[in-house]
């Protein structure tokens, strides 16, 4: 009876977070027609993103995976196989791993003409003109510290979305790390230049006649798994996990506790094996 009573305790406290987390606004036949991004979005918060990602630092995907699944959240904001790390630091610095409030951008492929055979002079004012119309990074004197970049590419694969110069100018402005379902390109220099990209492809082409500009700061999906602009984005050789906004709090201290744990056993089997102790131990 006691365990049926517990059960239903959290069943009604599971149903009344999704219900707090989620109320679909109501709209006039005006505003659907006009257009209007049904899902409940808040935005980007307005608070300093690096309280929230001090909170992480350190934690692996598993010990938060674990801690979603403490949580009721099981299965919920794994991003799918095909989103890994373009590099991985095998240091025990793992410098790879990164943690950060999501920006989340979102592009569309184009139905504009493409570019036909012209002089190289008209092609380079061709080209600039769409970046600064059609496809230029909107989001770069925006995004900042603590922010994790998150880039739905809407199956578009002929196309770079992140490269060695955008990323760098985002990485520069305390950006910690990208994440797209599509292709990063300059993946080379990217590798020299230690910044966390994780992706599905590398390659493809600059934007110009192939994609445009989307949405800023709404839901969008990678990797199979929802992201909202303000969520945890945590990722490292495991892949990314997303913790929603409104358990980021509880989802922390539990997987810190996890964490903790692990360290502790760990560490007395590096002692029994002599094996020398690395900075994941402590």
């Amino acid at each position: 009876m006691r365990i049926t009573i517990v059960s239903v305790l959290a069943m009604t406290a599971c149903a009344g977070l999704a219900f707090a987390q989620d109320q679909p606004r109501k709209f006039t036949l005006d505003e659907l027609r006009k257009g209007a991004i049904l899902y409940p979005n808040q935005g980007l918060p307005a608070e300093d993103a690096t309280l929230q990602v001090k909170k992480y630092e350190g934690l692996r995907t598993t010990d938060v995976l674990d801690a979603m699944q403490a949580v009721g959240l099981q299965d919920r904001g794994i991003m799918d196989k095909t989103i890994r790390p373009l590099w991985r630091d095998n240091t025990d610095k793992v410098a790879h791993r990164f943690y950060g409030v999501a920006f989340t951008y979102r592009f569309l492929p184009t139905n504009k003409a493409a570019a036909y055979k012209m002089p190289y002079d008209e092609f380079r004012k061709w080209h600039s003109y769409w970046y600064g119309n059609y496809g230029g990074d909107v989001f770069k004197n925006v995004v900042g510290p603590g922010h994790a970049v998150v880039i739905d590419a809407q199956g578009i694969e002929n196309t770079g979305f992140v490269g060695s110069n955008n990323t760098l100018k985002w990485y520069s402005q305390g950006m910690t790390g990208v994440v797209t379902n599509g292709n990063c390109r300059d993946s080379d220099e990217l590798i020299l230049e230690r910044i966390p990209v994780y992706t599905k492809y590398q390659g493809g082409g600059t934007k110009p006649g192939r994609i445009e500009n989307g949405a800023i700061n709404v839901p969008v999906v990678v990797g199979g798994a929802l992201v909202r602009p303000g969520d945890m984005v945590v990722g490292d050789g495991d892949g990314v996990v997303v913790v929603p906004r409104e358990q980021i709090d509880e989802v922390a201290k539990i997987a810190w506790d996890i964490a903790k744990g692990d360290k502790a056993g760990r560490k007395k089997l590096y002692e029994k094996t002599k094996l020398p102790p690395d900075a994941t131990i402590k």
